[in-house]
């Protein structure tokens, strides 16, 4: 599933929040900052733990405010763990 986020979540954490929920759950893919200051997240794995990233997604970390999450399906990528990539423009 592909995940965008957005409200306060860059400057609070969250990137580094959704890895430990996403390495924890066993899931693999990436995420990234925006340059419109919105989190975007590729996550694949088994189904009901993809679910509940996403639902988590909706609270994210202590400190952020989510106004919105949007996933949509995305196609599978052959990746291997759970990693950061570069902001997106």
């Amino acid at each position: 599933m592909r995940v965008e986020i957005s409200g306060r979540v860059q400057g609070v954490g969250f990137r580094d929040w959704l890895i430990g929920e996403a390495r924890a759950a066993g899931l693999v893919g990436w995420v990234r900052n925006r340059a419109d200051h919105s989190v975007e997240a590729h996550l694949q794995g088994e189904r009901p733990a993809v679910e509940r990233a996403i639902d988590r997604c909706r609270q994210g970390p202590p400190s952020a405010r989510v106004e919105r999450v949007l996933a949509s399906a995305a196609a599978i990528e052959p990746l291997v763990g759970f990693r950061r990539l570069p902001t997106a423009q």
